[in-house]
Order: C-alpha cells, then structure tokens, then sequence
C-alpha cells in the first residue's frame, strides 16, 4: 500500500532557495520559498532575524534581486506564467512595490544589471528584436544597444563604467560572444572564440575601478573560465586539472575565486588563489550543490541535496544558514550511476530503484533543456514514482551538458532522433538487465523531457507502454511560429536556420509527422499561457491523436511552462501517476 501523504509531504515541505545578499549591505538578503504554497520571493534582515514575503500572486513568483546597496528588491512580473511583463521594485523589507522603470513596455526578460548608485541596466526581447537600455535615476531610458539576434545584459562593472552584453549577432545564440561597452553605448571590446565555441560573462569583479570580468569559455572543449580585462585587452585562462566542467565566482576581494566543480552529476567546490594559482578543496558532502557564493568574511555558503536527502543551505562555519518552518521532506532512495554503451560513446544514466523484486514498472524520466542535465540531487518528482513501485531511469543524453561540448552539441542538425537513440541504448540496457519489464514502460519528461517523449513514442512505437509528456513541443513548426524570440534564435541555431529555410529538418524533428505510428496511450499536461511550448501546436498534436481514435488525455493548467504553486504540481504528479498505473494495470 503507498502511503500518499509521504509523497505528497516532499512537494509540500517548506523548501528555500540559496540566500543572496546586496554586496554593500550583507546584511540585507533575498531567497525564494514555497512556504506559503507558492514559490514567491522573501527579504532576509540578518541583523534582526526579520523575514517578510515581498511578492504573493496566485501562480508565484520566480525571479527577483536584491540592489548593491540593500535598498531595492526587483522582481519579475509577468502574467500567470507567461514570461512576458516589467520589473518592478519594492524598498527592502516592504511589500508594495512600483513599476521600476514606467517607461519601458512589458517584455520578454533579458538580464539585469544593477548598481549602487540607482543605476539599472535591462536588457528585453521583443518581436522587433532585442535591445538593451541604461536606466539612470531621474532621467529617461536610454537604447545603448539593439539587434534582431539573440542578446542578453551579461553584468557591470563595481564603478559602473562598463556593461558586458552578450550577443549572437554571428547568428549562433547557443555559442555566443561578449562585448564590453560604456554607459553611452560605445564599445570597448569583444570577445568571440570563432564559430561553435561560445563565451559567456560571469560578473564583473567586486573592485572599484578593476575592469576584469569572469568569462565561460569552452576552448578545448568543454566549460571552463578565464578573466577578460576588455580595457587591457588581457585574458588569464584558469586551467585546472579536474574532469568534467567548471563554474566560477568573485571572493569578495577579487583576489580568488569561488570554483564549483561538476562532474558525473556530483559537485564540488575549490578555492583557486588568482596569485599563485593554488588550488584548495572545500569540503561538502557528496551530491549536488543549488548555488554557493562567498560572505564578507570568507565562509561560504551552498545549497545542497542530494537524491536520498532534501535540501538544505549550509555554511563552511558548520552552520545551518537558514532553516524554513515546517516538518523536511523525508527522505528517498539513494540514486546508482549506470554507464551503457551508446551509439556516440558511454552513456550515463542515474538509476533509483524501489524496493520489491525485479524487474520492476519502469518510468524512463527525459530531461529538459536540452542544455541541462540530471544529477544526484533531490526530486519529489522521482521519488514520487519510485514510492508507487517504479524504478525511474534518468539519461544524460547526447545534447546534456556535464560531458563536454561535444557531447552536447552532437544533437545540432538532428534533433531530438540523436538523444533518443542515447535513450533507446539505455533502455535495452534496463530490459536485458533484468531491471525493468519491456511491459511496463512509461516515457515521461517535460519540456525537451516531454518533446521527446512524444517523439520517442512516434519513432520507437514498439519500445514504450505509456507516455506521460508535459508542456512539450508537439508540433515543431507551429511551435516556432509561437514561442519567444528568443527560443526562435536557439532553434535555427540548433537547426541551422528557420522551418522556412531547413523544412526537412524540422519535419524530420516534429512529433506530429510520427503520430499515426503511436500505439501507446498518451497523458499531456498543457500550460495555457506558455511561451517556450505555446498550446495551439500541442493542441494541433492533441487533435491529430483525437483523428486517428487514439487513447489519450489532457490536462490544462492556467499557467505558463510549468507551476510554481504547490498543490497544483501536486495535482499533476497525481495524475501523472494515475495514468500509467491505470493504462499498466496497477490500479
């Protein structure tokens, strides 16, 4: 017998986001919780203890910052989920909050950039392109950049002097390039690695008058960073002797860096002194890390989980930073590495197991992204099917970051075919095993996840019992005709050029052209305000299935690319449930 409320207490459990705190202010922090049902963004006095919501809308809030100086939260409004609005700002430790900048038109967001002095720079998609604008208090917005392709705000500088953009005006938004301008709009430098190799700022350093910027780069091959003086015109490249890729932030007194450390779904983190190129590990438990950054003083704080065990932010000192009111989660099933050979190379999948005797119901849990990956880190969402007797396989595809740039640009031109093969490779693996009973398969994702579930169910009809796809891409080309400017870059980037141009690419890539080949039955979750996987081309999929008399549901949400309210997603993952166990006779 499942014990429902044990599942249902992991998504209910009051969960915080790592802390962020305003640089001349430490004491001034911001973070985002569940704790009222909804995610929203909460302010932080240190000093006192104070936490008070600062936002409260009825399908949440997920972006939002705290200015230099600890005087302003920022946040993000759109409208139920759509991705399209203004900031808006509130004084710290107050609720009613203004339109930050009037002026400007409701938008898609593009980054921000705040200074000390008031100063606000914010980039914003539209259909006529993006553009970046100088915000200074007291006077009117300035355009001090615009372009049709891809863009974003990348940072400013401490002294507020320079602004980094990155661009794709080479027309790849997926590998980028950097420029560096003044506050009038002119430039100062650029950075390109030349075509297929991006470069991605990482914040200015936290120094008055020190004009280095952090900056990704994958040069031989995958992420790695160095520190670009655009005034200098010098670049010192961090090479470190650690597989997999790396991140990395500011100490405070930009003489080291904060590294974070990924490898095989696990993360660590380092110490490297910029002077002498030292390299000293701090310690952490095994599993995955939400974020970490460095306090005034030296210790740092992380977010950290992992599969078996809910979050938890905690601190170099050996504190627990910040606890939120309310029972944890309980725990889960500790998750196990698996290497299968693949068509391209060894694939990794992460495996967890219920328990009982094998083989077992198996939930094959696709991704999103696709530049994304799955780790050891928690998942109500797992352990849920793993509580009703699933195992649940997780693949790092072809296209998942966490293995180079190969590996994740191998997806480019042949969309959505190429991880699903990684995934079929996989899935023969958990059937000979003994592991998982070819009878009872469900492929299940959302976003790119439940893209390929429903391409998978077209192209490997035979392979699959039951499909459970949420806010997928259904129909590729209604898609791109709908969604944000900007997925409209990331997709003739990742297909080389438009439906117009590369028709066949798209056709070959679109679940609709497979679904008179589908045999299993099919559960689609659909947000009606989503930008990323717009309703009327999964409404077309949806139609399509409805034709040709084939088994299938769906379940409507008003909101956007997915749900940020708590007992809605426990509604779904119910539901979600609920049709696989129904159409694999478990209930």
């Amino acid at each position: 017998m499942v014990d429902d409320e044990r599942w249902k207490a992991r998504f209910r459990a009051a969960r915080i986001s790592l802390p962020r705190w305003a640089r001349d202010a430490p004491s001034r922090s911001i973070y985002r919780s569940n704790v009222s049902g909804t995610w929203e963004v909460y302010t932080w006095d240190r000093e006192t203890g104070e936490q008070r919501q600062v936002t409260d809308r009825p399908n949440g809030t997920w972006q939002g910052t705290v200015d230099p100086s600890g005087e302003w939260v920022w946040w993000f409004a759109d409208t139920d989920g759509d991705e399209f609005g203004v900031w808006r700002r509130v004084p710290f430790g107050e609720t009613e909050s203004v339109p930050a900048v009037p002026e400007l038109e409701p938008s898609y967001p593009s980054g921000l950039a705040l200074g000390r002095s008031g100063l606000a720079v914010i980039g914003r998609t539209t259909g006529e392109g993006n553009t970046v604008h100088l915000c200074r208090a007291g006077a009117a917005p300035e355009v001090i950049y615009h372009h049709a392709e891809d863009a974003h705000v990348a940072g400013a500088s401490r002294d507020e002097s320079l602004i980094a953009i990155g661009h794709s005006e080479h027309g790849d938004s997926r590998h980028m390039a950097l420029r560096v301008v003044r506050q009038d709009g002119s430039p100062v430098a650029d950075l390109w690695d030349g075509p297929g190799k991006g470069v991605y700022g990482a914040g200015f350093a936290p120094v008055d008058g020190d004009p280095r910027l952090l900056v990704h780069h994958e040069r031989r091959g995958r992420d790695e960073m160095l520190i670009w003086d655009p005034v200098a015109g010098t670049e010192q490249e961090i090479v470190l002797d650690l597989p997999g890729e790396i991140g990395a932030t500011w100490y405070p007194d930009g003489a080291a860096l904060l590294v974070s450390h990924s490898h095989e779904a696990r993360d660590e983190l380092y110490r490297y002194d910029l002077t002498d190129g030292g390299l000293t590990r701090i310690d952490t438990p095994r599993g995955v890390l939400g974020g970490a950054d460095v306090r005034p003083d030296g210790t740092v704080e992380f977010s950290w989980s992992s599969a078996a065990e809910p979050p938890v932010i905690r601190s170099t000192s050996g504190a627990v930073v910040l606890t939120p009111p309310g029972p944890t989660a309980p725990p889960s099933v500790p998750v196990e590495d698996v290497w299968v050979d693949g068509p391209a190379g060894r694939v990794h999948a992460l495996v967890s197991r219920p328990e009982g005797d094998r083989p077992h119901p198996t939930v094959f849990d696709v991704h999103g992204g696709p530049t994304a990956q799955d780790d050891d880190s928690f998942a109500p969402t797992v352990a849920a099917w793993v509580d009703h007797g699933f195992a649940v396989v997780r693949v790092n595809y072809r296209g998942s970051t966490g293995y180079g740039s190969e590996w994740r640009d191998a997806i480019e031109g042949r969309v959505g075919i190429t991880e699903l093969e990684d995934i079929k490779a996989v899935r023969d693996w958990a059937v000979e095993s003994g592991l998982a009973d070819p009878e009872r398969l469900v492929l299940t994702g959302g976003s790119w996840g439940g893209f390929l579930t429903l391409l998978g169910i077209g192209t490997q009809p035979d392979d699959w019992s039951v499909a459970v796809a949420a806010v997928p891409v259904a129909d590729y080309v209604a898609a791109y005709e709908d969604e944000m400017e900007g997925l409209q870059a990331f997709d003739r980037s990742l297909f080389g050029g438009s439906p117009e141009e590369v028709p066949e690419r798209y056709r070959e890539s679109s679940p609709i052209t497979y679904v008179a080949q589908v045999k299993a039955p099919v559960l689609v979750l659909a947000g009606e305000n989503d930008p990323r996987c717009p309703i009327r081309q999964i409404d077309n999929y949806l139609g399509r299935l409805a034709e040709l008399g084939l088994p299938h549901k769906v379940y409507r949400y008003d909101a956007g690319h997915g749900s940020l309210v708590v007992e809605e997603r426990i509604t779904q993952m119910a539901a979600e449930i609920g049709f696989a166990r129904k159409h694999l006779g478990m209930s």
